[in-house]
């Protein structure tokens, strides 16, 4: 069992920054394909950023590629989602996903273990 808990959410104008992390439980958590989904209210849950196991390469959504990084820690067992130059349209919940076996994927049905989430409010 792995347990994810999300925090750094929070309300900003828009054009600020936040920082969102996720702790993860597990021994083997650099071996994960670690994630960042959103949901804004009435709308699917979408893919937002994505790190292969161990780091290798990372993926983003066209929405936010070029604004958002994600990154690890893995001696911290913590994955990352810096948010830079927020837009009102980012506003959702965020959530952290782990993925514990195969390769990296977008759909959130391919991930295992999920977060609570936690509130990002992007004001205009």
């Amino acid at each position: 069992q792995v347990q994810l808990v999300e925090s750094g959410g929070g309300l900003v104008q828009a054009g600020d920054s936040l920082r969102l992390s996720c702790a993860a439980s597990g021994r083997t958590f650099s071996t994960y394909v670690m994630a960042w989904f959103r949901q804004a209210p009435g709308k699917e849950r979408e893919f937002v950023a994505a790190q292969s196991r161990y780091g290798y390469t990372t993926y983003y959504a066209d929405s936010v590629k070029g604004r958002f990084t994600i990154s690890r820690d893995n001696a911290k067992n913590t994955v990352y989602l810096q948010m830079n130059s927020l837009k009102p349209e980012d506003t959702a919940v965020y959530y952290c996903a782990a993925r514990v076996a195969g390769d990296t994927k977008t759909i959130p049905s391919e991930y295992h273990y999920w977060g609570q989430g936690t509130q990002v409010a992007v004001s205009s």
